[in-house]
């Protein structure tokens, strides 16, 4: 069986790989296969499952050397990952035998501490990052040195730098509000290029053969200047870029690097739909490729699949499985956080929908503000007509973030609204579902929301795109005090970066826990169901795209 499925699963590799060969010959007897995983968002049993992982890295290491790494947002997703603070995950990924991770920005979601203690006492691998600092000083080692039949191979680890905005600002904080941990964040990527450079450096001169860059940027425009391109473009001396964060889908494409060299740069999306594989060929010659999961049932049914593993992650999903199968409220109507047309297009950062549209509400009515925001980036699973599980509640709320409501101008409510409109119609995690207020966006005038170093809000240095506020149905009045509802992410942390709230007057401090609003708001103001009034999946015409100028009169 392990033979055959090795074989299988060889050939299931797809084509269109990027091969580049080293000008100095590689002393490998065998191949070097890199597989990496990222955006795992705890979807242990999701596409090949961690079962599946580990059954390919098995059958390639009959044949091969196999280094099996992270790229970052493991430990957080799901409600294993929501239940138990990420440890489980951490746990999980030590039986599968995992030889080195990268922290992404949701590995901090439940906490500094925490996750520091799950990285230096619970995993059994090292976590590794060139640029996450604290005080200035590096918190892991930039980089881990591998070496096979005398070859040195380095990893050299990177975080994305919008993690202090991405995750909660003030897990980045001192008790006086100074941020002692930081990612060599700047307005111009130049302080992060400069740290993987030295990396990069550092690790050839200690005979590094090859580099192996293992980034969780991605390659979004929000997240410029700190893409995994835009490193590539400044820097030197990286072989091929193992990239995560955007969730995106790429078996291999060739970027220049600052001396005009190619690199590989590899994403394998998200929720282990994919593995990604590198190999290194004792010729010297790059390759790289995708493990892709289509089957209608797991990997483990369909291959009959035991071990360690298989028993380890069964054990995890029926420990939470009682209460993650609660039904605590059903749905007449799909609730959407991909367009309902283009299936694999999300909208919820870019686009009102009908299930940001039910978030939002759930915090106004459950605080009685006047108005409601919650962050897309805030909403990460789609519920589908019928039954509504507990588990379906955590996925879509998987942060545990606390209702807040506080007292804020029309002016601080504009600004926000052009903050999370500012890349439109490119997705935004800060982009505003909103209640209790509707709005326009005309998407033909250039963003002129300025930020500072840390990404924060800086203020609005020309004409506003968004228009046309309306709260309660009267225009926004600038000068007029309003109650708003969110979550202490954004109204106590400044996360993504909405640094207008803060100090604001705090009317409701931190009481139900964001999947409890939700949970709370169906089954108390909706009788249990959700109905018609959330019918159209694209929302009530709460916000408006305007591509064009009006016409002149």
């Amino acid at each position: 069986m392990k033979k055959f499925l090795a074989l299988l699963l060889t050939a299931m590799l797809l084509l269109g790989s990027v091969a580049m060969a080293e000008e100095t010959a590689a002393g490998l007897t065998k191949n070097l296969v890199v597989l990496f995983t990222s955006d795992v968002h705890a979807g242990i049993d999701q596409g090949w499952g961690y079962a599946g992982l580990a059954a390919i890295r098995d059958g390639l290491a009959v044949n091969n050397h196999v280094v099996l790494v992270d790229n970052g947002d493991s430990i957080q997703g799901e409600t294993i990952g929501t239940m138990t603070d990420g440890k489980a995950l951490v746990e999980l990924m030590n039986v599968v035998g995992y030889d080195i991770a990268v922290p992404g920005n949701h590995e901090y979601d439940y906490g500094m501490d925490n996750f520091l203690m799950l990285a230096n006492e619970v995993a059994q691998f090292p976590y590794i990052s060139a640029n996450f600092t604290y005080q200035g000083e590096p918190v892991f080692a930039p980089y881990v040195i591998k070496e096979f039949d005398g070859v040195k191979v380095a990893f050299v680890g990177i975080t994305t730098p919008k993690t202090i905005t991405s995750s909660t600002p003030t897990y980045f904080q001192d008790a006086n509000g100074e941020y002692v941990y930081g990612f060599c964040q700047d307005e111009t990527g130049a302080s992060l290029y400069y740290v993987v450079q030295n990396a990069v450096d550092n690790a050839r001169a200690e005979g590094a053969q090859y580099v192996i860059a293992l980034g969780h940027l991605g390659n979004e425009i929000d997240c410029e200047p700190y893409t995994s391109i835009d490193v590539i473009y400044n820097t030197n001396g990286i072989d091929a870029f193992l990239d995560g964060h955007a969730h995106e889908t790429n078996s291999g494409n060739a970027v220049k690097n600052k001396d005009g060299k190619e690199v590989v740069r590899v994403a394998c999306g998200t929720k282990l739909e994919n593995i990604g594989a590198l190999t290194i060929t004792p010729e010297g010659d790059i390759t790289s490729d995708l493990y892709s999961w289509t089957g209608s049932v797991s990997p483990v049914e369909m291959f009959g699949l035991t071990g360690p593993v298989v028993d380890a992650v069964a054990e995890k999903v029926a420990s939470l499985d009682e209460i993650r199968q609660k039904v605590v409220a059903r749905t007449e109507v799909k609730l959407h956080i991909y367009d309902p047309i283009a299936t694999d297009v999300r909208i919820i950062r870019n686009t009102e929908t009908n299930l940001g549209d039910l978030c939002a509400d759930a915090y106004r009515a459950m605080s009685g503000a006047d108005v409601a925001f919650v962050n897309g980036g805030g909403i990460r699973a789609e519920i589908p007509a019928g039954d509504i599980t507990l588990d379906q509640i955590y996925s879509v709320h998987p942060f545990g973030n606390v209702m807040c409501m506080v007292e804020v101008s029309g002016q601080q409510i504009l600004d926000a609204l052009e903050w999370g409109s500012r890349n439109v119609p490119n997705e935004l995690g800060g982009f505003l579902q909103v209640s209790g207020l509707t709005y326009e966006i005309h998407t033909y005038i250039a963003s002129s929301a300025v930020s500072d170093e840390n990404g924060m809000f800086a203020g609005v240095d020309g004409e506003y795109r968004v228009k046309n506020v309306m709260v309660g149905g009267e225009p926004l009045d600038l000068t007029k005090t309003y109650k708003l509802a969110s979550h202490n992410y954004m109204l106590k942390s400044a996360g993504d970066g909405y640094a207008m709230f803060k100090g604001a007057k705090l009317l409701i401090d931190e009481t139900l826990i964001d999947n409890q609003v939700l949970i709370t708001y169906i089954t108390t103001e909706l009788g249990g169901v959700v109905g018609e009034a959330y019918s159209e999946p694209y929302g009530q015409g709460r916000i408006i795209g305007v591509p064009e100028a009006p016409a002149a009169e």
